[in-house]
């Protein structure tokens, strides 16, 4: 009995397909002859041509509820910890990410869905922050979930509009600057055991950080 090929193998020979002769003109026929598949093992494991374009996004989406369901010291940072993972993702294969944004590129329908794409990424860090903060002001919440949303992409489009790799280090540079510039970034050494602490916080930073922060410097 021949093994099927992994989700990947058939979203990379879709996306070449796609690249090749266009969206409209693939057939899922042509897609599932290409990848060694049946059409109804295609259309168990994607539903549809507009859903194998996005299927990475549905497996990311997943692990970062997974991830950012897990304990975290810093909720903030482990915001941009995700970023960095769907990056890392793209950048190991930046060729198909390439071919892939030339395909959403020309289909409309496939920019519009994008669109609620990157939306779905920014509602997820929004309410994790909410969940890991409380008394977090949203709009505070909101703010930070589209900064890193905006940055990550921008980093991602240099290496999918370009033909050189752009290392994950130029993505947690800028990821650094979203938190300064937020007035999150992780300051100085935490405080000691002493009866009087003095605590100097960035003007901008949103009241239920500077809660938190206190609260773990004092241990309560």
């Amino acid at each position: 009995m021949t093994e099927s090929p992994p989700p990947s193998a058939v979203v990379a020979a879709a996306i070449d397909l796609f690249a090749a002769q266009g969206f409209d003109q693939t057939s899922v026929e042509q897609i599932a002859r290409a990848a060694g598949v049946s059409r109804s093992t295609f259309f168990r494991q994607f539903g549809g041509k507009d859903d194998v374009v996005f299927a990475d996004h549905e497996l990311l989406l997943a692990q970062l509820r997974d991830y950012l369901g897990e304990a975290h010291d810093d909720p903030w940072a482990a915001v941009c910890e995700a970023c960095v993972q769907v990056f890392r993702h793209f950048a190991s294969d930046p060729e198909l990410a390439r071919r892939r944004y030339t395909v959403v590129r020309q289909v409309p329908a496939l920019r519009d869905r994008e669109i609620v794409t990157v939306f779905r990424y920014e509602r997820l860090f929004d309410e994790y922050l909410r969940s890991a903060l409380p008394g977090l002001d949203p709009l505070d919440a909101v703010g930070f979930a589209a900064l890193v949303t905006a940055v990550h992409n921008h980093v991602l489009r240099q290496l999918i509009r370009g033909p050189k790799r752009v290392p994950v280090t130029v993505l947690r540079r800028a990821l650094d600057d979203a938190m300064r510039r937020f007035g999150v970034h992780p300051a100085g050494s935490p405080a000691g055991a002493d009866d009087v602490a003095v605590a100097v916080f960035p003007r901008g930073m949103p009241a239920a950080e500077v809660a938190r922060r206190l609260g773990a410097a004092l241990g309560t």
